[in-house]
């Protein structure tokens, strides 16, 4: 028997692309997913601000069985992106259960930063 690993609904509340870099590395964040299951997880992403309307049902799809880095910077809708030095927080629904991870590169000064967490998986329903 197979069990389901991950969530199909997660969180990320603390979301900020900076808006300089220094030196070779850009500065950037990334929704790091891994599909562990066999179907593809159709994932839709929204963006929320403090002051404007979120940017919502963002598409993107990670195949099964592999894992994919989606840099926040490089999501759109309808040309609308995230602006950078702007704070944000997301939602991500998928099709199929999935882990998913946040990760910053700051590299405004010369001593770069690199922070990593898990999202804030909401709990599947448990039917019984």
């Amino acid at each position: 028997m197979s069990v389901a690993k991950g969530h199909t609904l997660w969180f990320i509340p603390d979301g900020y692309i900076p808006p300089t870099s220094s030196g070779e590395l850009e500065s950037h964040e990334s929704i790091c997913v891994l599909n562990c299951g066999h179907e593809d997880a159709a994932l839709s992403i929204t963006v929320y601000f403090e002051d404007r309307p979120p940017i919502e049902r963002i598409e993107a799809v990670v195949p099964g069985r592999r894992t994919m880095h989606i840099r926040t910077a490089g999501l759109s809708k309808d040309g609308e992106r995230i602006p950078k030095g702007v704070p944000y927080a997301m939602e991500v629904e998928s099709t199929v259960p999935v882990i998913v991870q946040y990760s910053r590169l700051d590299s405004t000064q010369a001593a770069n930063a690199l922070m990593s967490v898990m999202a804030y998986p909401y709990p599947n329903e448990t039917k019984g």
